[in-house]
């Protein structure tokens, strides 16, 4: 049973018989003294995608699904259907973009370190790795004399994305990626 000051994008709930998946939460702190920092969250009911936005206090209850979870791998995208291979007996998982949203941009051919959520065998989400290497394509050649160390570019990255980067980086680089904000985390190492 986590409580509203707990909550993390992708956790599954129960309100009302009902089925949701966090998708956002803000925390809103007012600055009177004594007042309840309030978590609005916006949820997706995992049956009909419907959106829900409720508002809690950090000590609100939330009832938390049981779901099984399970290693699997990116295989192929079927116009809008996404198809994923579990890791250990290779049963296939398929969801479509709609349950995905913005998760679609980080998903490769042969990405692994993916967990798929399961409801009585039924997949309802996938969580990504929490950072990938990826490459930048194309990005603006460093300015010469340039001393400020927090200035960034955009670079685009070998998925398509477009990143802000550190204006040192060049084009051929691999970068450490988090698919959650997505943002420059650091170099790869290498």
């Amino acid at each position: 049973m986590p409580k509203a000051c707990n909550l993390q994008k992708g956790n599954v709930v129960s309100i009302n018989d009902q089925i949701y998946q966090v998708k956002t939460i803000e925390v809103h702190t007012p600055s009177a003294r004594g007042a309840n920092t309030l978590y609005k969250v916006r949820f997706n009911n995992v049956a009909s995608g419907q959106k829900l936005d409720e508002t809690y206090k950090g000590n609100d209850v939330l009832e938390e699904v049981d779901l099984e979870r399970r290693s699997a791998s990116f295989l192929y995208q079927d116009q809008s259907l996404y198809t994923f291979m579990d890791s250990e007996n290779y049963e296939q998982y398929t969801l479509s973009k709609d349950y995905l949203e913005a998760q679609v941009q980080w998903l490769q051919d042969g990405l692994e370190g993916i967990t798929v959520l399961l409801l009585n065998g039924n997949p309802l989400c996938i969580e990504l790795p929490a950072a990938m290497d990826l490459e930048i394509t194309e990005t603006a050649p460093a300015l010469k004399g340039a001393s400020a160390t927090n200035r960034t570019k955009p670079a685009t990255l070998s998925n398509g994305v477009v990143v802000q980067v550190p204006e040192y980086l060049a084009t051929g680089e691999i970068i450490r990626v988090n698919t959650e904000t997505g943002k420059f985390m650091s170099r790869a190492k290498g």
